[in-house]
């Protein structure tokens, strides 16, 4: 998880040998939760899973929610847990804006107090920055409360990424023999029976919609006022840049009371949706896992066949040499057989 751009899927692809599709635009590239193909690490069979951040440039934060809220739901209720949890941060922002510390609050939001010990902050890019800048910039992170330090001090760990296969799964390790733990939205959702407006999630959301409209509000106000003195001052042209301004203020109005209202309305149909999806993926992994299964048939068949060609041919060497052993007997027998006195060993 992380924010647009942070890295994510990069980080999965070198991991995994996937190739999921990787942005390096301002436009984000995964607007869908994506599965990586399995893969073994240490003697451990790993699935990574790919999510859109907070601040996905295609779909709204409600539309971010539902998909990730449904995928967690789905795999919990399958019986699945996550391992591990991975949050890329860019170490090269010079500072952690708006949309930064509201991705972060987000993912605690999701993931709960408890499930903190399973986390891993990844800080990326580390090329792309001074060390010394990265350095001071990571210790402001780990020490300041309004930061990571309260993550770090519930057992998260915090470590660099090198954008190398070897870096990442050095990282994967520090998660991969954690005991599986469900988040806090997959007890909310699963377990409590809650909507999903009333997850911590869901409430943090719909509080953060509620507060945009309350300042589009205060905006559209101010607007009316600037358009009304204008009317006053008979000037055409700013009452028109007035209009269009607050038009597109009650269109933004209108959006955010949509996306509050379908929060909870769409959540089941997208679950639904989620579940078609997962069973396809199961579907294309359970195919993989079968040619997979035959080409290592294939090749023990083509192995086994080469074992018996080489024990027949063996075989036939064997006769070979007990042949010629035979023969060697007969000329000597022979060759004694000519001089009684001579001994041949």
């Amino acid at each position: 998880m992380g924010a647009t751009g942070s890295g994510k899927t990069t980080f999965i692809n070198n991991a995994s040998g996937s190739q999921l599709r990787v942005g390096f635009g301002l436009q984000s590239c995964t607007s869908d939760v994506q599965m990586a193909q399995a893969f073994q690490l240490d003697g451990r069979k790993v699935v990574l899973i790919d999510t859109p951040g907070f601040d996905d440039t295609s779909r709204t934060d409600t539309d971010i929610l539902r998909l990730i809220a449904s995928w967690l739901q789905v795999t919990y209720e399958k019986g699945m847990k996550l391992t591990g949890i991975i949050y890329m941060h860019r170490i090269m922002d010079n500072r952690v804006g708006g949309i930064s510390k509201r991705n972060f609050t987000m993912f605690r939001e999701l993931c709960g107090e408890s499930t903190l010990r399973n986390v891993a902050i990844v800080t990326n890019f580390w090329g792309d920055v001074a060390l010394h800048l990265g350095e001071a910039r990571e210790a402001e992170l780990r020490g300041t409360d309004i930061f990571f330090k309260p993550v770090l001090d519930k057992g998260a760990c915090m470590v660099r990424h090198s954008n190398t296969v070897n870096s990442a799964h050095d990282i994967l390790r520090l998660l991969i023999n954690n005991d599986p733990m469900a988040l806090r939205i997959q007890h909310e959702l699963v377990d409590q029976h809650l909507d999903i407006a009333e997850t911590a999630a869901g409430a943090m959301l719909s509080r953060e919609l509620l507060d945009q409209a309350r300042k589009h509000q205060e905006q559209l106000l101010q607007l009316q006022a600037e358009m009304e003195e204008a009317i006053r001052k008979k000037d055409e042209e700013t009452r028109n840049e007035l209009a269009e301004e607050s038009g597109k203020l009650q269109t933004e109005m209108q959006k955010i009371q949509t996306d509050s209202q379908q929060l909870a309305e769409e959540h089941e149909a997208e679950k639904v949706e989620t579940e078609r999806r997962m069973r396809e993926m199961q579907d294309k992994m359970r195919e993989e896992a079968e040619q997979q299964k035959e080409a290592y048939r294939a090749r023990i068949d083509e192995l086994e066949k080469q074992m018996q060609d080489a024990v027949a041919q063996s075989a036939e060497e064997k006769e070979k040499m007990q042949a010629d052993l035979h023969e060697l007997q007969t000329q000597r027998d022979a060759i004694e057989a000519q001089c009684p006195d001579c001994v041949i060993a």
